[in-house]
């Protein structure tokens, strides 16, 4: 798992122009890291309560603060941000594209806290903003395999090297589906159990084919045969035939393996001659989509086993008693 860690600079990079930022203290402080993931207003701290204060995070001043800075007399105003600049800072944000108090841009400069400004309201920017810190907090992995959308549904390929998953994962994009990243996937984990599959940017939409070489997947087959990302939703682990190994041959003993300690489905394909691998992958794909809409096959094949050998063994009693 990777550890990341985004700076003043990344936001106005990546997101300056949806959050209409401003810089009001050029590039003072650009370079320090964002250490959570949370955003808050200041809120009382400027009225001097700060024992539940948290200074590193991103604070936002909306108009209810900036509106209660301007109705402290000079004195009282600077002692209030001198107390809210005491706390190591990572940045200072000003909403609503209101009037900054020259002694908050005064202490920021002398503290290295850079000051922005958006002229969006603050609940819009936080809405905004939420999205690019979960992003950029969000645990990460990268994973040896190739991910493909399936009927919708995320098949993660992983097996040795060299076993075929580029080439299974060609043959279904020649099927109809479609490439999202082959060889590596990098792998993040939204909210708690939701797992987000996407290729590396340099080699984005295209795939190794041994004896070929590289292929670009979307110049080959078209726009729709490529996606930028796409749930991890079962992963399908390819292994060598072992005539000694038992295979999973009814389904009730579902597999799973943990990616970022997240949960997943597994299906385990061994492979021998003649095997149409690019059909077992479609069937697996449509049957998760079976089980995910509630119908789990191989259980109710199992019930009603059950039930017809009950049946037949209730017979059996009554005949082993019918004397007439």
């Amino acid at each position: 798992m990777t550890e990341r860690r985004p700076r003043i600079r990344d936001l106005f990079t990546r997101k300056g122009a949806p959050l209409e930022l401003e810089q009001l203290t050029g590039d003072i402080g650009l370079d320090r890291e964002i250490p959570s993931s949370e955003a808050s207003s200041p809120g009382l701290v400027l009225a001097g309560y700060t024992s539940r204060f948290v200074g590193d995070r991103l604070h936002i001043l909306g108009e209810t603060e900036v509106t209660y800075l301007a109705s402290l007399d000079p004195g009282a105003r600077r002692a209030s941000l001198e107390h809210f600049f005491n706390f190591d800072l990572p940045c200072v944000i000003i909403t609503k594209s209101q009037n900054v108090p020259p002694e908050l841009l005064a202490l920021a400069e002398a503290k290295g806290v850079p000051v922005i400004r958006t002229a969006l309201k603050t609940a819009e920017f936080y809405r905004r903003l939420k999205p690019f810190l979960d992003d950029a907090f969000a645990p990460a992995t990268t994973v040896h395999g190739s991910l493909a959308d399936v009927y919708g549904v995320g098949l993660l390929f992983l097996g040795r090297s060299g076993i075929g998953k580029s080439e299974c994962v060609l043959d279904l994009v020649e099927r109809g589906h479609r490439l999202v990243a082959d060889d590596m996937v990098h792998v993040t984990r939204r909210g708690v159990d939701i797992l987000i599959g996407k290729g590396h940017e340099m080699a984005q939409h295209h795939m190794e084919i041994r004896g070929i070489g590289l292929v670009d997947i979307k110049a080959l087959f078209g726009i729709r045969s490529v996606r930028q990302q796409k749930r991890i939703e079962v992963v399908v682990q390819l292994d060598d035939w072992d005539a000694s190994r038992e295979y999973d041959r009814t389904g009730l003993d579902t597999q799973q393996t943990q990616i970022l300690d997240v949960a997943i489905p597994q299906v385990t394909v061994p492979l021998n001659p003649g095997k149409n691998l690019t059909v077992i992958c479609e069937v697996v794909a449509m049957h998760h989509l079976l089980r995910y809409s509630g119908v789990d096959v191989a259980r109710k094949f199992n019930e009603r086993l059950i039930r017809q050998m009950q049946e037949r063994s209730q017979i059996r009693e009554y005949l082993e008693e019918d004397y007439e």
